[in-house]
């Protein structure tokens, strides 16, 4: 006695294999025409043939080899998605770079946007000339001196928040590591893990770019006055119609006058690293 396959003999709904080969033959005439497009010529060329669905030609380019298997992207060190939640002021701040625009005079403008994620505050909207640390630094600088330190920082991963290095530290993430500030990097490519910051954007652009001001000066009025109102007049259905102004308050930390001493543990060998991250032992 001996196990029998239990696999049917016949199978009625089975593609026939005539009807298989034809789609092979068109598949390796074109190979970089997908499932779609390739019903759409079979079935234009031979209106009466009863095709496949479209799911079913893409099953067949797989079992025969047809289809290239796209690798997943990994970000190595990327310590994956934000799950701190944004329930008290000052926890959790997101800050990003609204896309980029030309004002009226051809200067491109990179909006510096720094928000509260719980009451949705706006804290500031700064245009800049560049993403370049030294002009986001002086940004955070002086919002940290009006408004106190939070406690984390949510970002993309793009410059000046985050690099490519070993734990995608930036000069500016280092900064605010110092003040007792830990970043938080969304996942690449996920826009919608800071999905109240960018919900903001898409209000700012519609009132303050379309047109853009004539001059850097006159498109920061524009962001001036879209701040005041954003935060004080305009009602906000996350916030049962209560205005983030309403809401938030000032943080209890203050910026230092200076940074706080490194202290590395008694048993560490300190060394002074050159620029170029060289360094002498002795």
């Amino acid at each position: 006695m001996e196990e029998r396959s239990r696999r049917p003999t016949t199978c009625p709904h089975r593609t026939p294999d005539d009807v298989v080969e034809q789609v092979l033959d068109l598949r390796r005439k074109h190979p970089h025409w997908g499932a779609k497009k390739l019903l759409k010529i079979l079935g234009t060329r031979q209106p009466h043939t009863d095709w496949p669905a479209r799911s079913t030609i893409s099953e067949l380019l797989k079992r025969h080899g047809l289809v290239e298997k796209k690798r997943r992207r990994t970000y190595p060190g990327h310590p994956g998605k934000p799950e701190t939640p944004m329930d008290q002021p000052n926890h959790v701040w997101c800050a990003d770079y609204k896309g980029e625009f030309r004002t009226g005079d051809g200067i491109y403008c990179y909006p510096l946007t720094i928000t509260d994620g719980c009451t949705r505050y706006l804290l500031e909207c700064k245009g800049l000339y560049s993403t370049n640390h030294i002009r986001a630094n002086s940004v955070f600088r002086r919002v940290f001196q009006t408004f106190g330190l939070p406690s984390i920082i949510r970002t993309d991963n793009g410059p000046p928040f985050a690099t490519t290095v070993i734990g995608r530290l930036s000069r500016l993430s280092v900064w605010w590591f110092r003040l007792g500030i830990f970043p938080e990097l969304i996942q690449p490519g996920r826009p919608d893990q800071n999905g109240r910051h960018e919900r903001m954007h898409k209000t700012l652009k519609q009132e303050t770019t379309r047109p853009p001001g004539a001059t850097m000066r006159a498109q920061q009025f524009r962001f001036n006055r879209f701040l005041e109102e954003f935060n004080t007049e305009r009602p906000h259905e996350a916030l049962d119609q209560e205005t983030p102004g309403s809401l938030y308050h000032s943080s209890s930390r203050e910026l230092p006058a200076r940074l706080p001493p490194i202290e590395y543990p008694s048993h560490f060998e300190t060394r002074l690293v050159s620029r170029n991250g060289g360094f002498r032992w002795s």
